[in-house]
């Protein structure tokens, strides 16, 4: 496809996001949240007063990894509570591949329908080799995406760097790309493209419409450094980033996110959001 064209598959995508930026969020108030596995240890501890926390800070959504699915709908619905009466959002909930399977998407459904969710994420998966392994997963994506879109909630995909890495001449996420419906989320997770030597903006620009929430996660490649470098201290050229996701990508909303650093849970995600701002002040 030339930089100039744009398919109907892309104008589908386009139009699918169309909705919720008319519902309140226009594109210099892009919200930015918090991927929770930044501060896991404190979350397995303390739900709660983690999410108080986090509020506090200035994130104005979050992101729910997988030990979300174990809570009982009382559980849940009190997170929902906490989560209105801080007015913060949860738009995403992080999610194993396990979950997508008929006997569990439902109960993730539901889940996800109480904390408000829109987007129920694929975090990874363990594909048989080759193409027709990822074809596979594309086919389990589909699948989900027609029994969530009745009810208001829409499939999404999570990469790693294995996905950008190339299997017999293809990129996995290549395939899930092109054998996946235009309402399937393509979460990029900047800082293992990056590992992977892959280009974010490149990939952005690949897929309109398509990339509408980002992890925005650093990486360098300094002896040491890897994932633990803070948002804004690797090779991610985030202004460009930003500037290809608010263009093209459709991005909704942005999820910082650290594995681990020098510093505290709390502290790493305090810096990271204070960085985030410098770079992408109007947020």
């Amino acid at each position: 496809m030339s930089t100039h064209s744009v398919s109907r598959r892309s104008f589908l995508a386009l139009s699918a996001m169309l909705p919720f930026t008319l519902r309140g969020f226009a594109a210099t108030s892009i919200p930015v949240g918090l991927e929770l596995y930044s501060v896991r240890n404190a979350l397995k501890d303390d739900p709660m007063g983690t999410v108080r926390a986090v509020a506090q800070m200035g994130y104005q959504c979050v992101e729910f990894y997988a030990p979300y699915f174990d809570w009982t709908e009382p559980q849940t619905k009190q997170m929902k509570k906490l989560l209105d009466d801080l007015g913060v959002r949860c738009f995403s909930t992080h999610n194993s591949s396990s979950y997508f399977i008929p006997e569990n998407l439902k109960r993730a459904r539901e889940m996800n329908l109480i904390l408000g969710s829109r987007y129920v994420v694929m975090s990874s998966s363990e594909p048989k080799p080759g193409r027709d392994g990822w074809r596979e997963v594309a086919d389990t994506l589909n699948s989900a995406a027609d029994q969530l879109e009745p009810a208001g909630l829409k499939a999404g995909y999570h990469n790693h760097g294995l996905e950008f890495t190339s299997v017999a001449g293809n990129r996995p996420i290549e395939i899930l790309a092109n054998n996946t419906k235009p309402s399937v989320m393509l979460q990029l997770d900047v800082g293992t493209c990056l590992q992977a030597g892959s280009d974010p903006v490149a990939w952005i620009r690949a897929n309109p419409g398509r990339i509408r929430s980002m992890h925005c996660k650093d990486w360098s490649p300094e002896v040491g450094k890897g994932y633990s470098a803070l948002f804004g201290e690797g090779a991610a050229d985030w202004k460009n980033i930003f500037a290809a996701a608010e263009s093209v990508g459709g991005i909704e909303y942005y999820l910082v996110e650290q594995e681990g650093s020098r510093f505290s849970e709390f502290d790493t995600a305090k810096k990271c959001l204070q960085t985030f701002r410098t770079i992408r002040p109007s947020l």
